[in-house]
């Protein structure tokens, strides 16, 4: 009888281990989750098109100045120049998923490939084809914000700062008890920052280019840096637009200065959190579009009449992943993945059981 409670206690004793293992396996404990709207997998890895960029169709400023700033003959180089941390840093710590030309493959799952639609599956790792419109009202399914916003220690520690207020109903903060920042909210604390109070101010005072329902990039950039600074958010989700609306506009010279300037802003908000200790060596940066482009002059219009522009990609650079720069493994890898994928990383098993989840990438993990 003693010799059976002994290995039951053993065997108790390991199953508590293995637990607490799992929970500690990985190093990341905060997680930032880019999304770029409508950014083609064609220009992060081939750099700039160049019959897109010397057709003045598509461009508004000096044909010889933007051929100089993002032209190469050189593949690689061309890419450095668009995306330069892209591919001098992430390229080099990170990985890279979703070029075709070795077969590697990310796509969209849902068969809309438009942005509401993309966001809802990146950001609940499941397809619910009800959400068929970009003015479809409040989602009323879960979603991996609102999973980690209940856990322990990341109850009001998740945050989204975005520059489209369908954001805001895909996420659905009222039912969930989010913190979502949209068109025009300021960031509201009882002790704000100056630098806060700057970034709200500043979105005031530009003008409204893509209408009342879209905020300029670089104002989201800059409330949601203020307010990492000041609150240490663990999850902060940044979802930027300016592509999409350039591309729609037919203005590839304004889409490509937007994907630099992307660029740029992801550096320095990761030079920021490397510096600041509770980011420091446990931060984990997901970086994904919502749906692809057409290609050729279709590239303006993206949706299921679009050929191609359910063709996108994704990149991950953190402490768990190896740097294995860009995958060129034949594969496929949907946005249903993601949620799965980025929940892992923080030690959670995201299974929701009334809906199909996607399983999380074994590689990004090391898997």
């Amino acid at each position: 009888m003693k010799l059976k409670l002994r290995s039951f206690l053993l065997l108790l004793m390991l199953l508590i281990f293995s637990a607490s293992h799992a929970q500690k396996a990985y190093k990341t404990k905060n997680v930032v989750i880019i999304l770029i709207d409508g950014y083609r997998w064609e220009e992060l890895f081939k750099g700039a098109d160049f019959n897109l960029l010397n057709n003045k169709k598509f461009n508004t400023n000096d044909s010889l100045q933007r051929i100089k700033k993002y032209w190469s003959e050189d593949l690689n180089e061309r890419r450095k120049k668009l995306m330069p941390f892209t591919w001098n840093y992430i390229a080099a710590h990170g990985q890279l998923y979703g070029n075709r030309e070795w077969g590697n493959e990310v796509s969209v799952r849902n068969p809309y490939w438009i942005s509401y639609p993309g966001r809802a599956e990146v950001l609940s790792g499941f397809v619910d084809d009800a959400i068929n419109s970009n003015s479809y009202p409040n989602n009323p399914n879960p979603n991996l914000l609102e999973f980690l916003n209940k856990k322990n220690g990341f109850k009001n520690k998740v945050a989204t700062f975005a520059c489209w207020r369908a954001t805001g109903r895909c996420l659905n903060p009222e039912k969930y008890g989010l913190m979502v920042n949209v068109p025009w909210q300021d960031i509201k604390s009882d002790h704000l920052t100056e630098t806060e109070r700057l970034a709200n101010e500043m979105q005031h005072y530009v003008p409204h280019i893509f209408g009342d329902d879209e905020r300029l990039d670089a104002n989201v950039y800059a409330l949601a840096k203020a307010y990492i600074l000041a609150h240490h958010p663990k999850v902060t989700y940044i979802d930027f637009g300016d592509t999409d609306e350039y591309a729609h506009d037919g203005k590839y010279d304004k889409y490509l200065d937007d994907i630099y300037n992307l660029d740029s802003m992801i550096a320095n908000l990761w030079e920021m959190m490397k510096k600041d200790p509770f980011y420091k060596d446990n931060t984990s940066f997901f970086i994904v579009p919502d749906h692809g482009r057409g290609i050729g002059d279709e590239w303006t219009d993206h949706g299921s009449s679009t050929p191609h522009s359910n063709e996108t990609w994704f990149m991950v650079l953190g402490p768990d992943t190896k740097p294995l720069g860009e995958m060129k493994a034949k594969e496929q890898i949907f946005q249903t993945q993601y949620a799965s994928t980025i929940a892992a990383l923080l030690g959670f098993d995201y299974k929701l059981t009334a809906y199909a989840t996607g399983e999380a990438i074994g590689t990004v993990m090391n898997k």
